[in-house]
């Protein structure tokens, strides 16, 4: 069946502060068969919206990602996000596209505008998908939050790295990935696993309103990139690249249109 082979979660998404609830189903493909990153592949990144009729956004989209972060308006945060994890049984997938790590059960969360979004997979894109006035860096992770029971259900925090000191974090992981190297679908139990211990860096952030990086490309989605670069090693990103089916030199999707979307550098106090 078609909805096996890919990520099931319902997007109905709102962004951070006065864009009304909107209600879209979206499914994340998880078969890199369907498509690729190569640019001259007829699966490639501007054939996506061709590919399938649901993935007519791939395309079309207004309000699409990455994007890069470079005009943003500064907002001090009343509240700022607060994350509230734990450590929670987890399994390390190779999805064909990317590494993945996923939690089973409570991972805890992070609160934002006063919600809750239960944390539910981290994974890793190199380089990185979106840059910063222009720079890319080496690798971006990106740490996917689902609420079943609020009318915003998705909260992505992207993670930007380059390269310097290993990832302290990512060392933890690395027997598991490096046994699934080229092994689609294949599941490695990584034990009990503290979100906590992700460094994500200061409590600043670029906030905007994109969508899924991949098919089906779905708008809505709400990003939080730190502004803190973290360090990883160029082993670290050789390994994740090695790991899954290299059919393309990277597995970032290109930089997308802005068109007018307010991108803010959300701060606490009174200073950024």
């Amino acid at each position: 069946m078609r909805e096996q082979r890919y990520l099931s979660f319902v997007v109905i998404i709102y962004f951070l502060l006065f864009l009304p609830a909107t209600s879209i189903r979206a499914q994340e493909v998880e078969d890199e068969r369907e498509f690729d990153y190569a640019a001259k592949s007829e699966k490639g990144p501007r054939m996506w919206g061709k590919l399938k009729k649901e993935w007519d956004a791939c395309n079309k989209g207004e309000m699409q990602s990455p994007i890069d972060l470079s005009n943003e308006r500064v907002r001090i945060i009343r509240k700022p996000e607060k994350r509230n994890y734990k450590l929670c049984n987890a399994t390390v997938k190779n999805r064909g596209h990317d590494i993945s790590l996923q939690w089973h059960g409570n991972a805890g969360s992070v609160l934002i505008n006063g919600t809750e979004y239960p944390l539910q997979q981290a994974h890793w894109h190199s380089p990185s998908e979106h840059t910063v006035n222009g720079r890319r860096y080496a690798m971006e992770m990106h740490m996917v939050h689902l609420n079943e029971n609020a009318t915003n259900k998705i909260a992505v925090i992207g993670v930007l790295y380059k390269f310097g000191k290993p990832d302290k974090f990512l060392s933890k992981l690395i027997r598991n990935i490096s046994s699934m190297i080229d092994k689609k679908d294949e599941v490695k139990n990584a034990g009990m696993i503290n979100p906590r211990e992700i460094k994500i860096g200061s409590r600043k952030y670029y906030r905007y309103l994109g969508s899924l990086t991949v098919p089906p490309c779905i708008e809505g989605v709400i990003w939080s990139i730190k502004k803190k670069v973290r360090t990883i090693s160029r082993d670290q990103v050789k390994l994740l690249r090695e790991a899954v089916h290299d059919y393309a030199a990277s597995n970032a999707r290109p930089m997308q249109p802005l068109n007018k979307r307010p991108v803010y550098l959300m701060a606490p106090g009174a200073t950024v």
